[in-house]
């Protein structure tokens, strides 16, 4: 199988078979800027989780380095100062809000992938069924053997070969990208979540110290009072 064979193959199917290369080509480019996009902001993401865990400043105070501050996730940070003044209830929306734009960052351009699994079979079973008027066409010459019609069904299956390919290649990395997907969306909500309890216990505090003191406070009247 060299080049001009399969160069007649695709002039035989109509150019389905080039307008084939063509989507696998669009497909391979999804694939390779989202898989390198997605596996960085996944990457990020844990190391924000973790600064969040191991920080001790309150939220609003939280620096990040220049590179953290470009995900997705940094969002949140900005949304908790700019509304760090609100009740846990009104930041958690805020959080929800942030992430909710953000969304559409991440899961850009899979609707090309997806379209592309879809289109692929549909065009293969086109090109083929154009492959197969051709082999059936030479049935109307009497001089043409039963071999010619044969290799002619043959070489019109490519098309169906090569759509299906391209459909199973793109499925296996659209199921694969759509997984890092949630899985920084769930970064995102475990960091929204991790910041609510934080800001409510920051809340707290000085309420449980009052509460605090005003029970020492109790203990030192009482003894004096029965005196």
């Amino acid at each position: 199988m060299n080049i001009s064979y399969l160069t007649d193959l695709a002039n035989e199917s109509g150019g389905i078979l080039y307008v084939m290369l063509l989507l696998l080509l669009v497909a391979l480019t999804v694939i390779v800027e989202r898989t390198r996009y997605l596996a960085a902001m996944e990457k990020g993401g844990e190391k924000l989780i973790d600064k969040v865990k191991k920080d001790m400043h309150p939220l609003e105070q939280i620096e990040l380095p220049k590179k953290l501050s470009q995900l997705p996730h940094a969002k949140l940070f900005s949304a908790v100062r700019h509304h760090s003044n609100c009740s846990p209830a009104a930041l958690s929306s805020h959080l929800e809000e942030a992430i909710m734009h953000e969304v559409p960052r991440l899961d850009r351009s899979l609707w090309i992938l997806d379209t592309v699994i879809t289109l692929a079979p549909l065009l293969g079973l086109f090109g083929t069924i154009i492959g197969m008027f051709n082999a059936f066409h030479v049935l109307g010459d009497a001089q043409n053997g039963s071999a010619q019609v044969t290799g002619g069904i043959a070489e019109a299956l490519v098309s169906t070969a090569c759509g299906l390919m391209i459909a199973m290649i793109g499925l296996l990395f659209f199921n694969g990208l759509h997984n890092r997907v949630r899985i920084v969306l769930h970064q995102m909500e475990t960091l929204k979540i991790m910041m609510t309890n934080r800001h409510e216990a920051a809340e707290l505090t000085p309420a449980i110290k009052a509460s605090q003191e005003q029970a020492q406070l109790l203990e030192i009247i009482r003894p004096a009072a029965r005196v």
